[in-house]
């Protein structure tokens, strides 16, 4: 009985310690994931097929458990420290975050510290390996950019073209437009300028000062150009090219011809009609239609008016309806012009009495005079060709072939035979 006893005793101790061991694993575990999600993975936009990856069912809170922290750095090949430190904030306030996306649906790879070595050289092949992920999402928006000038200045070997991640940022990504409107938001063409100048700081000062920039910077004016509006968004064309230059004058025309943002300003929306109607517009076009690779001599509108640097038009120094400014651009393509030589452009507006009366009234008589000279025409040919037809259709009738009378003579039957007896001639029988 005593050893059956003490057997008793010895299993109970052993479950004990078994019981005390498991209880301090599950603190441990609780104590470990104690910033973990639950275990329901995170949809993703491209789930992979077959079962979640478990890496995709870490919450932000687990990653900016290390992430939040300002401090966290990491060193790259070349000696750079690639900062690893996320304001919680950034995210939070960023279109992903407002959409309900993770950390893990974008850094696919990372799963649970200790990490898989991050093999990056420097800075700059950190943010060409990381911001491959865009694509999960946005792979129309990619595929664009990979035909764009950035790309291709990439491939010639600049590391430094612009890439998504230097325009929306990795982590603060704005919203950019109304996600019930799909309009843009009212700060959405400034950031597109002052995101851009990251680079291109040079043409942003002189934007800033033009007719356009300063509307909308210093203004805030949402009806005028930025950056993106004429050289798009992520599919940005070479704007060096003759193909570029040749469908500029469409480009301005946009808004230019847009009669609810001229009559605003009160500017002419004939800009575009009066261009291709005039010699240098007539050419450009059929340059643009039928060889938009071959170069022209021939001013499209930024050739006249300027680039970033557009003035507004009665600007003393470079507005074109000044008489000297005007004259001086003539020049640059015929230098003999002499100071009346503007004269005989009409600008971008129609003839009209109060400006140019006399091409009013000479294009207001050619208005009558052809229309009449050619209706005349018409009729006297009309009436010339009606008279010849039926002329023709009357000789035609009257000169039938004979055999054809002797035919219908045939054909026409013979007069009844006379039985009767003349009188005269019966009274002698």
């Amino acid at each position: 009985m005593a050893s059956t006893r003490h057997r008793c005793y010895f299993f109970l101790g052993i479950a004990c310690v078994i019981l005390f061991l498991a209880l301090l694993s599950v603190t441990a575990t609780v104590q470990a994931s104690s910033a973990r999600q639950d275990a329901t993975p995170t949809a993703t936009p491209s789930q992979p097929e077959g079962e979640p990856d478990p890496r995709l069912s870490l919450s932000d809170e687990y990653c900016l458990g290390c992430h939040g922290q300002p401090g966290q750095t990491y060193e790259l090949q070349n000696g750079e420290l690639l900062d690893l430190y996320v304001p919680a904030e950034d995210h939070n306030n960023s279109v992903h975050g407002e959409m309900g996306y993770a950390c893990v649906q974008c850094h696919r790879t990372v799963g649970e510290y200790p990490h898989e070595a991050f093999t990056a050289v420097d800075l700059r092949d950190a943010s060409l390996r990381l911001y491959q992920a865009c694509r999960f999402c946005h792979q129309t928006q990619y595929d664009q950019a990979q035909d764009s000038v950035h790309s291709t200045a990439f491939a010639n070997g600049i590391r430094e073209a612009a890439i998504c991640t230097d325009c929306h940022s990795a982590h603060a990504v704005r919203r950019l437009n109304d996600p019930n409107t799909k309009e843009r938001l009212p700060d959405t063409g400034i950031w597109a300028a002052q995101t851009c100048a990251k680079c291109h700081s040079a043409i942003y000062e002189v934007y800033r000062e033009s007719v356009h920039g300063s509307a909308l910077i210093g203004e805030g004016n949402q009806d005028v150009p930025t950056c993106i509006d004429c050289h798009g968004v992520h599919n940005i064309e070479d704007p060096t090219t003759a193909q570029f230059r040749l469908s500029s004058p469409q480009l301005c025309a946009k808004c230019h011809t847009d009669p609810r943002v001229m009559t605003k300003y009160g500017l002419s929306t004939e800009v575009l009609n009066t261009y291709v109607a005039d010699f240098h517009g007539t050419t450009v076009v059929l340059f643009e239609k039928e060889t938009p690779d071959a170069e022209t001599n021939k001013p499209v509108c930024y050739d006249c008016h300027g680039i970033h640097n557009i003035k507004h038009v009665d600007d003393p120094e470079k507005g074109l309806q000044v008489r000297e400014n005007i004259l001086a651009r003539c020049q640059v393509c015929h230098p003999d012009a002499t100071a009346n030589f503007p004269d005989a452009w009409l600008s971008h507006y129609i003839p009209s009495p109060e400006k140019t009366p006399a091409v009013y009234y000479i294009n207001l008589f050619y208005q009558f005079l052809i229309p009449t000279v050619l209706g005349g025409f018409a009729i006297l040919v009309g009436l010339d060709f009606g008279r010849s037809t039926l002329n023709r259709f009357r000789e035609r009738r009257q000169k039938r072939p004979a055999s054809e009378t002797h035919e219908t003579a045939e054909q026409q039957p013979a007069p009844a035979e006379d039985n009767s007896t003349p009188n005269n001639e019966a009274g002698n029988e």
